[in-house]
């Protein structure tokens, strides 16, 4: 559990036209959409003020009236559920387009500690708390929240070390490696006011005509947040919770179909967790033995659909895989994580994702040349052991027992059984060994069992 966060204050930024889903609505604001008869700004605003964030500034542009009106000063009731609003909230109405971060640099006075800074037009229910905390704990400037998504090839990617410190910022625009982790900036954010000092910009130049006759704008990611990459001052949240950019209207009817068979506040991880288990070698890609060679790395067919379809049905998709071949010495971490990139790249192609990868390097069995001697070891998360799912239990706050664990060897479920999972064996002629369900394919676990 996570302490409430008391007096942080939240920065929404509402002031964007919405041009790609005029067609839903084109006569308000994009964040005025409705969701089953609630605007997706309330939505937001509601999730913020159940978890004590209930200081509000509003940054407004395009037919801000609307929600100026709509909402008032957060102390009234909402014409959409009769409740009332229970926040504070103040504006600022920019006459011009100063970008998507100059009005930061006209209420910097009104922002003097740690704030939330939030994109208006998606729709999310996250663990606020949970998120500010491991912005404390890390001490940068800036915490960005990242997830995996359906759409990596067309979403800005963070590439961060194993303590969560941002490296690279590739934004749409920049050219990316051949193999990628889907890890996507969600437009949610945690940042220390400091960082609109050290982008060296003058508060009141922007919105004021330049040199070149053109209005000073400022470009949040481009000029704030992407030049921070590799300073040890950024670092990522990643988080399986829901956020969804309602940028398209195919998104948006996803989002209406999301909210109507409850799937986004179920993702809060205030909430427990279910999630599948998922072997890798044999069950996600092609079995070769131990794989060594990238080349080798090849996804079985169907497989990208059925993670889509666990990815739809609000089960998290974690895979856990023993891979020895770090303690034998065969294959660096470096490539094993490059290796895991082509399964997120070739998965992202097809609009699958995974929540989370959890691999054992360890191997108790000596005298490989090239042996790594601290990995020689008995561990408690080499499967059959429970370990990986355990500590994947903790890390997303998940009800093993309603959780599944999947693969293709006696291993798996084993490790299964022994976290309190249910347990399926998919492949050719497989034998009982302790499963609750047998099938050829893990997309035929999914359609048999996910139904």
């Amino acid at each position: 559990m996570y302490q409430r966060i008391e007096c942080m204050k939240v920065v929404i930024m509402a002031g964007g036209k919405g041009t790609r889903i005029s067609s839903v609505a084109s006569d308000i604001p994009k964040p005025m959409i409705k969701v089953e008869g609630v605007p997706v700004l309330e939505r937001e605003i509601e999730c913020l003020k159940d978890q004590g964030f209930d200081d509000i500034i509003m940054t407004v542009s395009h037919l801000g009236n609307i929600i100026m009106d709509y909402f008032g000063d957060g102390s009234g009731n909402s014409p959409a559920t009769g409740k009332p609003f229970g926040v504070h909230i103040e504006y600022y109405f920019e006459k011009e387009p100063l970008g998507n971060a100059g009005a930061l640099f006209k209420i910097k006075d009104k922002l003097t500690s740690d704030f939330l800074l939030l994109n208006a037009d998606a729709m999310f229910d996250v663990d606020f708390n949970r998120f500010v905390a491991f912005h404390q704990k890390h001490g940068g400037l800036v915490t960005l929240f990242t997830h995996p998504n359906s759409h990596p090839y067309d979403s800005g990617l963070i590439i961060a070390n194993k303590n969560g410190s941002v490296e690279k910022w590739l934004a749409k625009e920049d050219e990316r490696p051949q193999y990628y982790r889907n890890r996507v900036n969600a437009g949610l954010h945690v940042i220390n006011p400091k960082v609109l000092e050290l982008v060296g910009i003058n508060a009141d130049s922007v919105g004021k005509v330049d040199a070149n006759g053109k209005p000073v704008k400022v470009d949040l990611d481009r000029q704030l947040l992407k030049p921070l990459a590799g300073t040890g001052k950024m670092f990522c949240y990643d988080s399986p919770e829901y956020v969804k950019d309602m940028g398209t209207p195919e998104r948006y009817y996803s989002v209406c179909k999301d909210c109507e068979e409850s799937r986004i506040s179920a993702k809060n991880l205030k909430n427990k967790q279910k999630a599948i288990f998922l072997d890798r070698d044999g069950t996600i890609n092609k079995y070769v033995g131990f794989l060594r060679n990238i080349d080798d790395f090849e996804l079985i067919d169907g497989v990208a659909e059925a993670i889509r379809k666990i990815n739809e049905s609000g089960y998290l998709a974690i895979v856990t895989t023993n891979q020895p071949v770090i303690a034998r010495g065969e294959v660096s971490f470096e490539e094993l994580e490059e290796i895991h990139n082509k399964m997120e790249t070739l998965l992202g192609k097809e609009g699958a994702y995974l929540d989370a990868i959890y691999y054992c390097p360890h191997h108790p069995h000596k005298r490989y040349e090239g042996e790594r001697p601290e990995l020689k070891i008995e561990c408690d998360c080499r499967k059959p052991k429970p370990g990986m799912l355990l500590n994947a239990a903790a890390d997303f706050n998940i009800d093993l027992s309603q959780s599944w664990m999947v693969g293709d060897g006696e291993n798996d479920v084993k490790a299964g059984l022994n976290a309190g999972c249910k347990t399926a064996l998919i492949g050719q002629d497989k034998e009982n060994i302790g499963q609750l369900v047998s099938e050829i394919s893990l997309l035929g676990f999914v359609k048999n069992n996910l139904q």
